[in-house]
C-alpha cells in the first residue's frame, strides 16, 4: 500500500481525499495547512494550498517525497529539503460538483525515475490520462488553460449580461455552446471557427458594436481583429 498524506482544505485536496478513499492500492490522511506542527508520515506528500502558500507550507514538510498540485509554480518552488515533484491535475475543481478522475490529464514531474514511477502509479489509482510535463511544459498548458477556461466562462458572463439586458433567455445559446465544444474534438479550433469575424462581414459587426457598450465594445473589437489576423 501506498501512504499519501494530503495537505489542505480547497477544492482540489477534497476532491482529491475523496477519489483516493476509494483507490485500492492507497491509503490517505489529509490535514489542515495550518496544522503542520505533527505532521504524519507518507510516501507521498501531496500540497493542494494556493500557490501563494506553496513557499512556506513546503519549508515545514520533512516528509521523504513531497509534490504540489499547481499549473503555474515550478518544481523548483517547492522548499521542502527532500525529494520534489509535481502532482497537477489540469481541470477546473468546484467543491459541490462531483469530479471523474478518469476523464482528467495527471501532468506529472519528478526528479528521478523512482520517484516518476511512484506518481505515476498513484495517478492511475485514480485516473487514466498520465503525461509527462516539465515545468515549463506545464506553465505554458496553465495559460493555454486560462484561455479556454477563464477567458471562455468571462465570454459566457458578457453573453449571458447581454441576454438579461435584452429579456432572452442565456438557455438558448447552452446547445450552442455544448456543441462549440464538441466540434473541437474532430477540428481543429482554427477549422472549426466561423462566424462574422472569419467572414470579414463588415455590416454585421458594425451592427452588433451598435448593441454593446463600451467595454463590450473592446473586448469584441479585440476579438475580432485577432480571429482575422488568425492570431
Amino acid at each position: 500500500m501506498i501512504s499519501i498524506l494530503i495537505v489542505g482544505n480547497g477544492n482540489v485536496a477534497t476532491h482529491l481525499h475523496k477519489a483516493f478513499l476509494k483507490a485500492d492500492n492507497v491509503v490517505v490522511n489529509k490535514i489542515s495547512s495550518r496544522n503542520l506542527v505533527e505532521i504524519p508520515q507518507a510516501d507521498i506528500t501531496i500540497i493542494a494550498v494556493s500557490d501563494d502558500a506553496i513557499a512556506e507550507v513546503s519549508s515545514k514538510i520533512k516528509n521523504s517525497f513531497v509534490v504540489h498540485t499547481s499549473g503555474s509554480f515550478a518544481l523548483t518552488d517547492l522548499k521542502n529539503t527532500s525529494n520534489k515533484g509535481v502532482f497537477y491535475m489540469l481541470q477546473t475543481f468546484s467543491k459541490d460538483k462531483k469530479v471523474n478522475f478518469s476523464q482528467i490529464p495527471f501532468c506529472l514531474e519528478a526528479e528521478n525515475k523512482n520517484d516518476y514511477k511512484l506518481l505515476e502509479t498513484v495517478a492511475k489509482s485514480i485516473g487514466k490520462k498520465i503525461y509527462n510535463v516539465n515545468s515549463n511544459q506545464r506553465k505554458a498548458l496553465h495559460v493555454a488553460a486560462v484561455f479556454v477556461n477563464n477567458f471562455t466562462n468571462h465570454l459566457y458572463t458578457i453573453g449571458n449580461d447581454i441576454c438579461e439586458e435584452n429579456r432572452v433567455p442565456f438557455e438558448i445559446l447552452q446547445p450552442l455552446i455544448e456543441e462549440t465544444a464538441l466540434k473541437i474534438k474532430k477540428l481543429s479550433p482554427e477549422k472549426a471557427q466561423t462566424g462574422p469575424a472569419i467572414r470579414n462581414d463588415e455590416q454585421t459587426i458594425e451592427k452588433h458594436l451598435l448593441l454593446l457598450n463600451k467595454k463590450q465594445q473592446e473586448i469584441y473589437k479585440i476579438l475580432t481583429k485577432s480571429i482575422q489576423n488568425g492570431n
